[in-house]
């Protein structure tokens, strides 16, 4: 799947970058970014686009590189500690 990177959450890519989450690095880097910087908006999005297993599977990959509350948060909810 791919989509396009919304540019509040990728600054850092040129403009009209489009993610293949199909790629695990860009899913991770998605993960990672909406995990840390997104509104509950792009929460619900990201959820719309790879679904809980896909999330799960992609945070444990990632959960180290998130910040400490962030990481907190999430293991929480997916209840992997």
């Amino acid at each position: 799947m791919k989509i396009n990177a919304d540019r509040r959450l990728f600054w850092f890519l040129k403009d009209n970058t489009t993610l293949d989450l199909s790629e695990q690095s860009e899913l991770d880097m998605y993960v990672q970014q909406v995990v840390t910087h997104g509104r509950r908006a792009d929460i619900r999005t990201l959820f719309k686009n790879i679904g809980y297993a896909g999330f799960k599977a992609a945070f444990v990959r990632l959960k180290h590189f998130v910040p400490f509350e962030v990481r907190k948060f999430w293991e929480d909810f997916i209840g992997d500690n």
